[in-house]
């Protein structure tokens, strides 16, 4: 907030990867849990401007932690709610939605480790799942963030946050 222009920044940016959009097929769904919903804003954009037809749905603990709801309709998303506590929207939690929706060709999501875990049992088409993690350095140094792949261990910060569902061993 005190920035003023010109002033320089020393910041470590552009870790990592992001969703890969060529595997949406036409109709992909976008599962965000909590602090994994702003993610998928940014995605839904994305894959609406390449004509796709995105289906939402977020999950939040209760009615009033909900955000963006009215932002992805907006843009055209078909939204679905989803609360814990029942206070809004579908009760129970994302995957307690999914049967509701309909056809869907991918899944892309962010949230905690428990969500994305039961969305990978939860789903039978293949999807990216952004994972969320402490970490300790940010840049690949300490193995602080690591997850356990097909491919051996890898770091979320640096090999992720992204990976794709078949390859992470839960």
């Amino acid at each position: 907030s005190s920035m003023t222009p010109g002033k320089k920044l020393d910041i470590l940016t552009g870790l990592g990867n992001g969703y890969d959009l060529t595997l949406a097929g036409q109709k992909p769904v976008l599962l965000g849990g909590g602090v994994g919903v702003p993610p998928m804003y940014n995605l839904a954009k994305k894959l609406i401007a390449e004509g796709k037809e995105v289906k939402v749905i977020l999950g939040f603990n209760t009615a009033s932690e909900i955000f963006y709801e009215n932002e992805f309709k907006a843009l055209g998303c078909d939204v679905t709610v989803t609360t814990v506590d029942g206070s809004y929207g579908v009760k129970g939690f994302v995957t307690n939605a999914l049967p509701t929706i309909g056809e869907y060709t991918y899944v892309y999501s962010c949230g905690p480790v428990p969500m994305l875990k039961a969305l990978a049992v939860a789903t039978e088409v293949s999807g990216q799942y952004s994972l969320e993690e402490r970490m300790g350095c940010g840049f690949g140094a300490c193995m602080g963030c690591s997850c356990k792949t097909l491919l051996g261990n890898k770091r979320i910060c640096k090999d992720g946050p992204v990976f794709v569902k078949e390859e992470i061993i839960w």
